[in-house]
């Protein structure tokens, strides 16, 4: 059975949502945060600015919609990861978190927080929308991968790994693997206890 199509207005606004933001990440990667503008991304993305402003009302909109847009792509590799280790709980909670930690540690709203460049609002914006978008997902990934787990412990569990990694990705110490393996053996009684429910 085929999906039915998409609407071409839709399909038209998505492609342009995604030009958008994609113009910033460019951006942001090349040439800071700080220095990216409006009116820069417009040109960035081959459109208007007012065409900008129209999608995204103002810069702290668009700053939203660009987090949402990076802690969904991080999250979505995360869950390939646990997918693809399901059959081994540790293992899975352990790839993913360190994968986490690699694919965040290039994200350029991420570099100007641990490079604490005074960026307050951003830094707010990451761990509000960050942990928002991440908990739902990973508390709803949890018990598709693993039925016996009860929605209240996948729930924990997610708020407690999203905190966490957030928390290592915004103030780095060790290597991406060595601080997986640290939390995988801190959660992994936890882990076992939900698991045997």
């Amino acid at each position: 059975m085929t999906a039915a199509p998409v609407p071409f207005p839709a399909a038209a606004r998505s492609l342009l949502r995604d030009t958008i933001l994609s113009a910033v990440d460019q951006l942001a990667r090349t040439r800071g945060w700080a220095a990216t503008t409006m009116a820069d991304v417009a040109r960035a993305a081959g459109v208007s600015r007012q065409t900008v402003y129209n999608e995204f009302s103002s810069r702290p909109t668009l700053v939203e919609a660009y987090l949402a847009r990076e802690v969904d792509s991080l999250v979505s590799a995360v869950d390939a990861a646990v997918r693809a280790s399901g059959d081994d709980p540790h293992r899975a909670l352990q790839e993913a978190f360190a994968l986490f930690l690699r694919l965040a540690s290039d994200e350029p709203v991420v570099q100007v927080i641990v490079s604490d460049s005074g960026e307050a609002d951003l830094h707010r914006l990451l761990t509000g929308i960050g942990q928002a978008v991440a908990t739902e997902r990973i508390a709803a990934l949890i018990p598709e991968v693993w039925p016996q787990v009860g929605v209240a412990d996948a729930r924990l569990l997610a708020e407690t790994l999203v905190r966490l990694a957030i928390s290592y990705a915004l103030v780095p110490g060790q290597a991406a693997d060595a601080v997986a393996a640290d939390v995988a053996r801190m959660l992994s009684s936890f882990v076992d206890e939900i698991l045997a429910r």
